[in-house]
């Protein structure tokens, strides 16, 4: 569109189906690679993907003529495919549903890009669903219990 200007960056959040630790290191550069195809052949700039066994994060800035649920939902269906047809994981991969999203500012990028790329060190001090929760609270995000990701407890 002539004469629309945007900075809009958003900070992706979805974990596996039942939160299983089914992303694998072996394969993960393969998954984050084809879901950066997706995000560029949809037109939007990928600035940073990461994340654990059983979950991502991924970081976009985006144009508005995107919508960030058209976006989530091509990213999840197609990377889903291409994880069970090139049988990556020995077991039925799915994401679950929903997601999160939050927003910032040019000036924040670097400290979100660094926090996406640092998402193994992170984690082995805070459990996902901490981390869901304080994005949720820091966001002043209203939620229900019963309609967040279902997790399973850390032991």
């Amino acid at each position: 569109m002539p004469n629309t200007y945007s900075q809009i960056y958003i900070q992706i959040v979805f974990a596996v189906q039942h939160r299983n630790a089914l992303i694998k290191p072996t394969w993960e550069d393969k998954l984050y690679k084809y879901i950066t195809g997706i995000i560029k052949n949809k037109g939007q700039k990928l600035i940073a993907i990461n994340g654990t066994q059983n979950h991502i994060h991924i970081f976009v800035g985006m144009q508005p003529n995107c919508s960030l649920s058209d976006l989530v939902r091509e990213i999840k269906k197609s990377s889903t495919g291409f994880i069970n047809e090139n049988k990556l994981s020995p077991y039925k991969f799915n994401w679950q549903k929903g997601f999160g999203a939050f927003s910032y500012g040019h000036s924040q990028i670097d400290t979100v890009y660094k926090y996406v790329m640092n998402q193994k060190e992170h984690h082995k001090t805070k459990s996902f669903k901490e981390e869901y929760l304080d994005f949720l609270k820091k966001f002043d995000v209203d939620y229900k219990t019963e309609y967040l990701f279902d997790w399973i407890e850390d032991s």
